[in-house]
């Protein structure tokens, strides 16, 4: 695909996305041009995988073109897209247990900076922590929460599988999410990503 000067893009950016807004298939080819590359070098960071990554920017792409009508002018299209691209990360670290994947993996390819390794080690604690957490529920609360933020299933299912209330399924989720939210501490990007699981 034709590449495009940067310069260019700065200067024009906004006009594609208005030009996309419209449904011109052009525009859309150019920004998906622009953005790809950083967009899978953003998900093989966290996903570990090429071809997991792939699918992740085709999958961003085909969301920004379903919503393209709700795209602002004036607003920074790089940073609609990279929202949804996070999302899409936390869905999946929720539904495919990358978390764990990404922890490990990590752990044996940090560097000997210690901001890596501090880092790694904050990952391992926080999951570690998490985990106990969840362990020491009682037995519904726990089977709620796994179902319903780890396995991604919705509310009124998950109460069908439990012979809950969906009202008693969201009550467990609630109250779990802010038992976390009170035992994480600090603001370093695992607790970002940990608290972004659990509330998204």
């Amino acid at each position: 695909m034709k590449r495009y000067n940067f310069q260019y893009v700065n200067i024009a950016e906004t006009e594609l996305v208005e030009r996309l807004k419209k449904g011109d298939p052009e525009a859309f080819d150019m920004l998906y041009d622009i953005y790809a590359g950083r967009l899978y070098a953003f998900s093989m960071k966290y996903l570990k995988s090429p071809e997991d990554s792939e699918e992740l920017v085709q999958s961003v792409f085909m969301k920004v073109w379903e919503n393209r009508k709700r795209l602002e002018r004036d607003l920074s299209f790089k940073s609609f897209l990279f929202t949804i691209a996070y999302n899409e990360i936390c869905r999946l670290f929720r539904r495919k247990s990358y978390l764990r994947k990404y922890i490990e993996e990590s752990m044996h390819t940090v560097s000997s900076s210690d901001n890596s390794v501090e880092e790694s080690a904050g990952f391992h604690s926080l999951l570690e922590e998490v985990e106990k957490i969840v362990t020491d529920l009682p037995e519904r609360q726990r089977k709620a929460f796994i179902m319903c933020k780890i396995d991604g299933k919705p509310s009124k299912e998950v109460a069908a599988d439990l012979g809950l209330s969906p009202g008693t399924v969201d009550n467990y989720v609630s109250a779990t999410v802010k038992m976390i939210r009170s035992r994480l501490s600090g603001e370093s990007f695992a607790c970002l990503l940990f608290v972004s699981l659990f509330l998204i």
